[in-house]
């Protein structure tokens, strides 16, 4: 047993700002699997919700409460979302 307080520690003991890792600029960090999930086909629409829509995972993960942590890392149903192609309707029309 010490009976002398502790001292204060001492600049070497103390960690600094520059030696912490840097987080990215908006302060939020994303987990691998949330990263999968926000790129995959089968997430909903933002205003309805944070949850997975495909027919096999819904039933069981459920709309409340999802996490992707638990369901995302190992999906065998992961698909990119696809970006919808832009088309040209007078080239299309031009063939009628």
């Amino acid at each position: 047993m010490n009976p002398f307080p502790p001292s204060p520690p001492t600049p070497a003991q103390t960690p600094s700002p520059a030696s912490e890792p840097s987080a990215p600029a908006n302060g939020t960090t994303d987990a691998p699997a949330v990263a999968k999930f926000k790129s995959c086909r089968w997430r909903s629409a933002p205003e309805d919700g944070e949850f997975c829509t495909h027919r096999d995972v819904l039933p069981f993960a459920g709309k409340n409460d999802f996490k992707a942590d638990s369901w995302c890392p190992d999906c065998s149903y992961y698909k990119l979302r696809r970006t919808p192609k832009k088309r040209d309707w007078a080239a299309e029309r031009a063939g009628y």
